[in-house]
């Protein structure tokens, strides 16, 4: 008969191969943890994780023999490095930049270049026709209908 020891390391062992085998892919289902999997690639990858853990590796050592055996899609959690920071930050800097060209354009759409021209030449006598005339080349022309800006 086992005894309450053993039952209490049966129970660990299982525990812990729950825990590693909810976060490890079933390489032929995709979408399943091994766990919730009924293949034969998850049964057979449930029976390593087991016996990883009764050969006393820690649950680190597993997940890094998993990987190196089936490759980094294998966890549900990859490793966070450059290339990982890069695929998750770039919405972020494409957005970034695409308000940035978008607040630089009303910038210029909205910057009174007729009143910086007359500043310039203040002090300077123009004659009325001059002015009129002035104003007619400097003033930019009214914004154009972009498809991309509703009511505009």
């Amino acid at each position: 008969m086992a005894t309450e020891e053993d039952v209490k390391q049966r129970q660990i062992i299982e525990s812990r191969a729950r825990n590693i085998s909810h976060n490890v892919r079933c390489t032929e289902c995709g979408s399943q943890s091994i766990e919730d999997s009924q293949a034969d690639i998850a049964i057979l990858l449930r029976k390593l994780i087991r016996d990883e853990i009764k050969s006393g590796k820690s649950d680190k050592e597993i997940y890094k023999k998993l990987q190196a055996d089936y490759g980094e899609t294998i966890l549900y959690t990859p490793k966070f490095d450059l290339q990982t920071a890069a695929i998750w930050l770039s919405p972020v800097i494409v957005g970034g930049v695409a308000a940035g060209v978008w607040a630089y354009q009303r910038h210029r759409q909205r910057t009174n270049v007729h009143i910086m021209a007359l500043n310039l030449v203040r002090g300077v006598p123009l004659t009325p026709r001059e002015k009129e005339t002035m104003l007619d080349i400097l003033t930019p022309p009214p914004p154009a209908n972009k498809w991309w800006w509703p009511g505009k």
